[in-house]
């Protein structure tokens, strides 16, 4: 028994001398990382402090800028539970006007598609893009369609946008994105944000590994490579194409600018980019952001706090989604990299960083090893402490030998490495999650593992047997009631979208300029100032009612519920009931409390209010008489729209500003 136990004990040991070598390898690759990164925040903090050389960016500077046409790609495959709420919060956040988004959807996901058209009847400036063949095939794919669309967009307006935006239908964005981007198109060809999960509670151990990991990748490594090799992969959202580099991209893939046989074409691109000699940045520009934090008593405040401007989003929360969304990273950028992306022909700093790639594909499994062997060390000299075998002496790791001082190196290292993620953690998160970051590395270690073995497995299973590499579809979550209205207030600088406005003194700047005495929303609808589109959003918003489109349909199939002269009375048409059975009416706007009184008695049931554009329903007052009518009669809404909002200090001021006309503005663009 003791003979074996030796025996054992010495084979471990051989094994652990193996592992510690590796581990002493990964280590030294992270602290030349490390060591770059805080050489140069010292450099820049001098610059900046000490010579006064560098001059920080401002958001004024951002906004002086005159605005460009930008798109942004939304790819979307069976996410009909978040593109909505996704392309909702992105319009109403953005501080910007001169943009198209352009949803990607499969034939297929009649459910995506559904959600997205809506979208499309909502905002202007949205548009839906179909991929002609049956879903899921892969990312790429989907966004090569897209690009198609833009173009074809361009064409069909005659104008070239500036820059092509990339983000996921989980992106929750910064009011500045956009003002970012355009400041610097077209001097750069690619820049990429960083990107952070949305804040999770102590208790997500799963999700909150992407806090951390992200919180120290992006807010160290990225800016790394971008000062040692001039590369940024593109991080697959948040990443600003320039027109430049986009053409670049179809010229030299014969119109297909996104690799397909790629599972990251992201990272691919950002790879192709730098053999075309094109310029990339990883962009960095502070902001501030209020963030609720608890104190040591757990009683909530709300900090401001600098960090920089960013994408953030949801990751999952589970161990089975963690490791299958991850499985696909190391696949397409550890594994498929190896062939698709050749060593050769790059500088040694992009060689470097391509070896510090894919080495996670070898290095996860050895984290793991190393704890299995940690607990059969203790297990053994636990089992001699007991009496139940004869204490194990070491012999490759004996007091003072070489690598019994190579543990005590790699201790340090694993020191070092537990504080910088926790000190970048704390940074975009407190200091408690900054603590709870060190048992989450080793659940981290083990989603890193899981993702690695099946990432391994599936590139086999497509080189061996031809099995088809897909897209590997995550279920996403976007943010909406508390969670969302948490989310603004970190995001800080909302730029106040619902910003109160003396609507008669808005009323006669308007109408000095325009030289005519007509009421205001009939001044600016009659002049081309805002389309009734807007007009209806804005409506819908400020009465925080849902638009609804009005189907002929859909009214044939309610003019029963309730007699036409009610509904010209109300200007209000029934359009069947809800799924808790209460009357469903669309109206043009809310309700008076006096005519919703009427239509209670007239239902039995107060009814629920859908705001419909001022044209759909009249429309559909017609369909019922069975006539055609004359125009709005003179208590229709049409020329009082303005006044609606205004007079009670709530108009929405994006949404005018992104009416009015700029001087030099391509129409048919916001």
């Amino acid at each position: 028994m003791t003979w074996s136990i030796a025996h054992y004990h010495a084979s471990l040991e051989l094994l652990a001398a193996m592992v510690a070598i590796a581990i002493l390898l990964s280590a030294l690759d992270d602290l030349f990382i490390d060591a770059w990164y805080w050489g140069r925040r010292v450099r820049r903090w001098w610059a900046l402090h000490r010579t006064g050389r560098l001059q920080p960016l401002t958001p004024d500077q951002l906004r002086a800028r005159e605005e460009q046409p930008i798109a942004i790609m939304v790819p979307a495959w069976k996410e009909y539970d978040v593109i909505a709420a996704m392309v909702e919060n992105m319009v109403q956040v953005l501080d910007y006007r001169s943009y198209v988004v352009f949803v990607g959807t499969y034939c297929n996901d009649q459910e995506t598609i559904d959600e997205a058209e809506r979208m499309v009847r909502r905002y202007r400036q949205v548009r839906r893009v179909e991929v002609p063949h049956p879903g899921p095939t892969c990312k790429a794919d989907c966004l090569n369609f897209v690009v198609e669309a833009i173009f074809d967009h361009e064409r069909e307006h005659g104008m070239e946008f500036a820059g092509v935006v990339l983000h996921d239908s989980e992106d929750v964005l910064h009011p500045l994105e956009l003002r970012f981007f355009n400041y610097l198109l077209p001097r750069k060809d690619m820049i990429q944000l960083p990107v952070a999960s949305l804040e999770r509670g102590l208790g997500e151990l799963v999700a909150g590994t992407y806090m951390d990991e992200f919180a120290e990748s992006h807010g160290k490594e990225m800016m790394v490579r971008e000062s040692v090799a001039g590369t940024v992969p593109s991080a697959g959202v948040g990443t600003c194409f320039s027109r430049r580099a986009l053409m670049a991209l179809v010229g030299a893939t014969r119109n297909h600018p996104f690799n397909t046989s790629s599972l990251t074409e992201d990272y691919d691109v950002g790879m192709r980019l730098q053999e075309l000699g094109l310029e990339a940045i990883f962009g960095v520009f502070p902001v501030s952001y209020r963030v609720k934090r608890k104190d040591w008593r757990g009683r909530e405040r709300e900090v401001e706090l600098q960090a920089p401007l960013s994408v953030r989003e949801f990751f999952p929360d589970s161990f089975r989604a963690a490791y299958r969304q991850k499985s696909r990273w190391a696949l397409g950028i550890g594994l498929q990299g190896w062939h698709q992306i050749p060593w050769r022909g790059r500088s040694t700093a992009a060689r470097y960083f391509l070896l510090h790639d894919r080495k996670g594909v070898v290095t996860s499994f050895i984290g793991i090893v190393a704890y299995v062997l940690l607990l059969q060390f203790v297990s053994l000299h636990a089992g001699g402490a007991a009496g139940w075998w004869e204490q194990p002496r070491p012999e490759l790791f004996a007091e003072g030998s070489p690598w019994n001082l190579l543990v005590w190196v790699n201790a340090g290292f694993l020191v070092f490495r537990a504080w910088s993620r926790m000190h970048f953690t704390a940074l975009l998160y407190g200091w408690r999650h900054g603590l709870v970051s060190l048992p989450r590395m080793i659940i981290g270690n083990f989603v890193n593992c899981m993702a690695v073995g099946r990432a391994w497995r599936m590139y086999l299973a497509s080189v061996f047997f031809g099995k088809k590499l897909v897209w590997d579809k995550t279920a996403h979550e976007f943010p909406t009631g508390e969670q969302l209205a948490r989310t603004r207030k970190r995001l800080g600088e909302l730029l106040q979208t619902w910003q109160a406005v003396d609507g008669e003194r808005l009323a006669q700047a308007l109408q000095q300029q325009a030289g005519d005495p007509r009421p205001l929303g009939e001044l600016l609808l009659s002049h081309g100032w805002v389309d009734e589109d807007t007009v209806t959003e804005a409506i819908a918003y400020q009465a925080d009612l849902p638009r609804v489109p009005l189907a002929a349909e859909l009214v044939r199939q309610h003019a029963g519920d309730m007699s036409r002269e009610l509904a010209l009375r109300l200007r209000a048409v029934s359009i069947g009931q809800g799924k808790s059975g209460q009357p469903l009416l669309a109206v043009a706007l809310p309700l008076s409390a006096e005519a919703l009184t009427e239509a209670t008695q007239h239902f039995g049931a107060t009814p629920v209010q859908r705001i419909a554009s001022d044209r759909e329903l009249r429309e559909a007052l017609a369909l019922l008489e069975a006539t055609v009518v004359a125009p709005a009669p003179a208590e229709a809404p049409v020329a009082d729209v303005g006044e609606f909002l205004a007079e009670r200090g709530e108009l929405l001021r994006d949404m005018l500003e992104q009416a009015l006309p700029r001087p030099g503005e391509v129409r048919g663009i916001t």
